[in-house]
């Protein structure tokens, strides 16, 4: 089972990710981008926001997308999966940042993926308050440095892509605390 956790930047996935890893070490985890030795070089580039072109920072999320599907998704797919990140967040901050046809991101992400999308996907909704007292509690990334309110744009778009995709999930409150959420995410999982 490939499970997709999927939120803005400070939302508790990567923290809800660990604990279930801490308790089933045998589950695979792995994240998008920086989840392969090509994926830790892409996500240099990407976290420091110098591209001028948005196409190139698609294209860039897209390679990484297809490496990543290779070298972790493809051989460990009789596991249960657990990826921080996926091509929610690539289509979502696609159409944050240019006017691009979700269809054709679609259609992108499906042949990056050799058209395998995940089975499951976990969202981490946030609000404004938690966003503004964890990124203040933090040394924000070039992607980060974009705002609050374009963060939160992101988070719609993935909310929405989700819902217009129709694969099966769970939305997270991420303003719960973190043993709710733990298990709740457990439940969800069935694990």
């Amino acid at each position: 089972m490939y499970v997709l956790f999927e939120g803005i930047d400070t939302c508790g996935k990567s923290t809800q990710i660990a604990r279930i890893a801490e308790k089933y070490p045998e589950i695979v985890t792995t994240k998008e981008p920086g989840g392969t030795a090509f994926g830790i070089k892409a996500r240099e580039i990407l976290l420091t926001d110098s591209l001028a072109s948005k196409r190139a920072e698609l294209l860039l999320f897209l390679a990484d997308r297809a490496e990543h599907y290779e070298e972790v998704i493809k051989v460990n797919k009789d596991k249960i999966i657990l990826s921080d990140r996926g091509f929610i967040s690539g289509i979502a901050y696609a159409l944050a940042n240019e006017t691009f046809d979700f269809d054709l991101l679609v259609s992108l992400n499906k042949f990056a993926l050799e058209e395998h999308f995940p089975d499951r996907i976990i969202l981490f909704l946030t609000n404004m308050k938690t966003l503004k007292e964890r990124t203040n509690a933090k040394r924000l990334d070039g992607i980060e440095l974009r705002g609050l309110e374009y963060l939160l744009r992101v988070q719609e778009h993935m909310k929405q892509s989700i819902e217009k995709l129709g694969i099966p999930h769970l939305f997270i409150d991420a303003t719960e605390d973190i043993e709710t959420i733990h298990q709740t995410i457990l439940t969800y999982l069935k694990v």
